[in-house]
Formats: C-alpha cells, structure tokens, sequence
C-alpha cells in the first residue's frame, strides 16, 4: 500500500527537496505541495491524503493553525510537523493541535520516512531530542498537590524497563540496544504499554511514568 503525503512549507527549495528525496522511496507517494497553512488546509480536504507534512512558521495561516483545522476535518490525515526546534517553540502547540509526530529537519531522511511510515499506521513518533526536551520541561514543573501520584499496575518488569527508557526519551532502537532485545521485541512492548494504560502515544507514556515516579 502506497502512503500518499502532502509537503507543507513555505520555502519552495525545502518541499523540492523533501520531493527528490521521497521519490526513489517505493511505498511513499507525494500527491501535493502547499506553501501556506491554508492552501494546506484546502489541499487536504481534496486530496485525503495519509500523511500531511507540515512546517510552523508560515504566511496566512501557520502550521499550528493548519494542523488543528486538518485534525478536526479530516482526522483520517496524520500530520508530521518538520520544524527547525532550536528555532521554534511551538511543540507544544503542535501537540495540543493534533500533531502525530515532532520532528527536526537536520534529522537523517530515514528517520523522517520511518515516521511518515509510522504515524501512517495510527502510532505517534516525536524526535528524540524534543522528547528529552519535554520530559526536561515536565520534570522542572512543580508538583500539584490536588493531583496525586498514580502507581502503574499490570505491567510486566520488562514492561516496566523499557516504559523508564521512553521516559528518559530513548528511541525503539535505543531501547533494543540498551536491553539487548530485537526491534520487533521492543515494539511488541511498547504497543502493551499503549495499551494496558490507554496512552494515546509515546508523549502520554511518558507523563504517565513521570507520574508514577519511575524517573
């Protein structure tokens, strides 16, 4: 199955270069290019498209603004916001807006196609670097006295092991390497942990372990 992607970004030279780069990729099709957040928001709803990659900072509309209209629309479309992070502040806005992936453009093309591929499927994949930023942002908020600590309960010891390395912002390679167990062994575990307690993605397991004290 051929995964059909928007490019959204209002430098024309980086959607070219997204283009070549995606063309010799078989099961990756782009089926449009838009250079505002609102030519994306129209392209979207004629294309469908599995996955929209987006940029932030943009003309008439921004990326923020695009991805929450497009979540709310057209929910079937999964967007990547490719952003420069040390530039841009705006994770936070991307997340709350439905945002399936955060990633950085000076990333390796590969991992840029393994979460084209992996939020095509309805998971979620946040750059590591981001994620160590989040988790840093999450661990300096001070605590809420209302909201207490809950203990997590149903998951196996090595469920436990490898929920405290995506809390500590490990990718699933980085985890494989870390417990020596094959890449398939780790996605095995971590679509139990999504599971046995209901974390939408990656971002909610890692709040979840914040809150249960594990790191």
């Amino acid at each position: 199955m051929t995964i059909r992607v928007v490019l959204v970004d209002d430098q024309p030279v980086v959607r070219a270069g997204l283009r070549m780069l995606i063309a010799d990729i078989a099961d990756i099709d782009v089926v449009g290019e838009a250079g505002t957040g609102a030519d994306a928001v129209r392209l979207v709803d004629e294309l469908g498209p599995d996955v929209v990659v987006m940029d932030i900072r943009m003309p008439v509309m921004d990326g923020i603004e695009a991805t929450r209209i497009i979540t709310a629309k057209s929910p079937a479309s999964r967007v990547i916001v490719l952003t420069t992070f040390d530039e841009d502040e705006n994770v936070y806005g991307a997340l709350r807006a439905g945002a399936a992936g955060f990633l950085v453009k000076d990333m390796v093309l590969e991992d840029i196609i393994a979460a084209i591929r992996v939020v095509s499927v309805g998971d979620a994949l946040i750059a590591p670097a981001v994620t160590r930023r989040l988790i840093r942002d999450f661990a300096d908020r001070p605590p809420t006295p209302t909201r207490p600590r809950r203990p997590i309960e149903g998951i196996t010891d090595r469920e436990r092991e490898v929920l405290i390395l995506i809390a500590r912002g490990l990718s699933n390679a980085e985890i494989a390497a870390e417990l020596y167990i094959t890449m398939a062994t780790t996605k095995s575990h971590v679509a139990r942990l999504l599971s046995k307690l209901t974390a939408r993605d990656r971002i909610h397991l890692v709040i979840t372990a914040y809150e249960a004290n594990l790191v």
